[in-house]
C-alpha cells in the first residue's frame, strides 16, 4: 500500500509540474502576442494601444497566477509556501492595478469617442 501511495504522489507531482510549465508558457505566449500586436498598433498610431497592452498583461498574469496556485499543491515546506504566497500576493496586486488601469483607459477612450462625435 505504501508503494502505491508513493507512486501516486510521484504521478501527481509530475502532472502538476507539467501543468505549471504549460500555464507559464501560455502566459508568456499571451504576453509576447500582445506585445507584437501592440507594436503594430504603435506603428499605426492607434489609440487603443494602452488598453490592449494592459488587457494582454492582465491575461498573462492570470495564467501565471494560476500556475503559482497549482504549484501550492506540491509544496512540502512552510518556507516554500511563504515564498509562493508572496509571489501570488504581488501578482494579485499587479493584476488589480492593471484592471484599474484598464477601466481608466476605457473611460478615456469612450470620452475621446464622444468628443470626436461632437466635433463631426
Amino acid at each position: 500500500m505504501h508503494t502505491i501511495i508513493k507512486l501516486l504522489e510521484a504521478l501527481l507531482t509530475n502532472i502538476v509540474e507539467i501543468c505549471t510549465i504549460l500555464l507559464e508558457l501560455f502566459g508568456v505566449a499571451v504576453l509576447v502576442f500582445t506585445a507584437v500586436k501592440c507594436f503594430c498598433y504603435w506603428i499605426k498610431h492607434d489609440s487603443r494601444i494602452r488598453l490592449e497592452l494592459a488587457q494582454g498583461i492582465a491575461l498573462s498574469l492570470e495564467f501565471k497566477m494560476g500556475s503559482e496556485v497549482l504549484r501550492t499543491v506540491v509544496v512540502r515546506e512552510w518556507e516554500e509556501l511563504g515564498i509562493l504566497g508572496v509571489v501570488i500576493l504581488l501578482r494579485g496586486i499587479l493584476t488589480f492595478l492593471i484592471h484599474w488601469e484598464i477601466k481608466h483607459e476605457e473611460k478615456a477612450l469612450a470620452l475621446d469617442r464622444k468628443e470626436d462625435e461632437l466635433l463631426q
